[in-house]
């Protein structure tokens, strides 16, 4: 199982239209890297969502639940999106303020690629947010 951050604009999208569908499209990426990381997504795998703009916060946890394929709104395979499914909303919003102050973030593309829409979480960062979050997986 791989773990991953989401971003989204919530004016556009949010953890709570994520809950009230149910599922979505993960849309809208075009980015190479962030392209590159929804290649390698898994049906299982698991992701905060993060508001951008002026939250910057992790919102929710959420499930991919297919493999990558090319988006079927767009005539371009290299493209690709997941569809995933809300899993809970955290108990505790983590913010972009209180991630930057701890050093067991150091290294985190969260930090190190800000403008990265879809950015991988190791294991340790993972656990980390969990403990923040005060969710349970």
């Amino acid at each position: 199982m791989a773990y991953w951050l989401l971003k989204t604009e919530p004016d556009k999208y949010s953890y709570a239209d994520l809950e009230r569908d149910g599922t979505t499209v993960w849309d809208g990426v075009t980015n190479a890297l962030a392209l590159k990381h929804i290649r390698t997504m898994l049906p299982g795998d698991l992701a905060w969502i993060y508001h951008t703009g002026k939250e910057r916060q992790i919102t929710g946890l959420a499930e991919i639940v297919t493999q990558p394929y090319p988006d079927p709104a767009l005539n371009d395979v290299k493209l690709v999106v997941v569809k995933v499914q809300a899993v809970r909303p955290v108990t505790q919003p983590v913010t972009l303020a209180q991630i930057k102050q701890e050093d067991r973030f150091s290294g985190f593309d969260l930090l190190r690629l800000p403008r990265l829409s879809v950015v991988p979480v190791s294991e340790v960062h993972w656990q980390h947010l969990i403990k923040l979050t005060a969710s349970e997986t």
